[in-house]
């Protein structure tokens, strides 16, 4: 018998929800993200570690005010984030990037408790600059742990010729005074022992530099919140790690914060034929879903199965002129009508913070629904000023 995909999911986002919003609409349920925050909680009390959203992944930042009783801060990629991370988050801020400018530097050492370098040389340049801080500023080191499971090769930091981490080889003879703390990131949406095996191979190569760091910082990428997830794994990991080598450990989740936590609401606009039925939505995968088109990958919908494993089976097109604006082909028990709506799971992240305007596309609007009270509240809705103040 042919299957529907995720109708459980009508419970976390009833139709009564996604009906109600104007489409395109991100949505995210505040009770299922403060569920994945209980779990990222009860890792930061029975380990001691520091927990920081990775605001790359989620930076909706309404949510930051009840975010902000189970996170120790947030972790930027740059001194935009840094300072959305300090005004709004208001806590902890550790900043990375491949390299910054002289401009970038001071913003970042405004807004930022950490910086983390991506070489030995910008270490090097800016260190006087952070000295001179009138704050206490704890500096790091990005490094290359030389061990990676990630399959898709533009997620992976870790391949030869990558941008990204100091070798191992490059700190021989250096003198590491006044470097707090040495950063790895190597997992994508992985498990934890995946991270047993990153971590064995991080502390082969620098395990020499760890005595004299404060902290180690575990970086991103793991699936703490997956119903599949082995959290006492990562829980005896860390605290094992804590006794062999009397350090403070980091975590970046970012994924993990807002896991199927949120869905993008659409509406299909036009059916058209050629060689199969197409459907023309008011969303884009470009626009509003870009990692479908960069890693690739084929998200969920509601009610909908895999290619004719339903009676009706349509490919799933945007709203650009891109020829390749395409979510993927889907089954369904009915036909596609015009006005008819499907929602999207698993939006929260990284859609909400890749999002575009290519085409001068609508953007989506975000919304906040209570499932306690019921309600649903749109929180932000974008329009041609929006688009208008990107350019010039």
């Amino acid at each position: 018998m042919p299957r529907d995909f995720h109708t459980s999911e009508l419970r976390n986002f009833p139709a009564k929800v996604t009906s109600s919003v104007e489409t395109p609409c991100f949505i995210v349920n505040e009770g299922l993200l403060r569920k994945n925050l209980e779990v990222l909680d009860s890792v930061r009390k029975r380990t001691g570690a520091k927990v920081l959203l990775a605001l790359k992944a989620f930076a909706m930042h309404s949510t930051f005010p009840m975010m902000r009783g189970y996170l120790d801060g947030v972790c930027a990629s740059g001194p935009i984030e840094a300072r959305l991370g300090r005004e709004k988050f208001a806590k902890q801020v550790h900043t990375f990037a491949p390299a910054y400018s002289e401009q970038d530097m001071k913003e970042v050492i405004r807004y930022s408790d950490t910086i983390i370098f991506n070489s030995i040389a910008q270490w090097k340049k800016y260190r006087g600059m952070i000295a001179s801080s009138p704050r206490k500023i704890e500096v790091g080191l990005r490094v290359n742990p030389g061990h990676s499971e990630v399959k898709t090769d533009i997620y992976n930091p870790t391949l030869p010729g990558s941008r990204l981490g100091i070798n191992a080889r490059e700190l021989e003879g250096e003198d590491l005074s006044g470097i707090d703390g040495l950063h790895f990131h190597a997992l994508c949406e992985e498990n934890s022992d995946v991270l047993v095996r990153v971590l064995r191979s991080f502390e082969k190569l620098y395990g020499r530099y760890i005595p004299r760091m404060k902290w180690i910082n575990f970086g991103g990428g793991h699936h703490i919140t997956r119903s599949d997830y082995d959290v006492g794994l990562l829980i005896r990991t860390i605290n094992d790690f804590k006794k062999r080598n009397n350090v403070q450990v980091h975590l970046e989740p970012g994924e993990a914060v807002a896991l199927n936590a949120g869905v993008l609401v659409s509406t299909v606009l036009d059916v058209v034929s050629n060689d199969m039925d197409i459907a023309i939505l008011d969303t884009s995968a470009e626009d509003h879903m870009p990692d479908v088109l960069a890693q690739p990958y084929r998200p969920n919908i509601i009610g909908a199965a895999r290619p004719k494993e339903r009676r009706y089976t349509y490919r799933l097109g945007g709203l650009t002129c891109l020829a390749g604006d395409v979510i993927g082909d889907y089954s369904f028990p009915r036909r596609l009508r015009v006005s008819d709506r499907l929602v999207f799971l698993d939006m929260a992240h990284y859609s909400m913070v890749k999002t575009t305007m290519f085409n001068g596309v609508k953007h989506p609007s975000i919304a906040i629904y209570n499932p306690a009270s019921g309600k649903v509240r749109i929180v932000r809705k974008f329009g041609y000023g929006d688009y208008e103040r990107r350019l010039s």
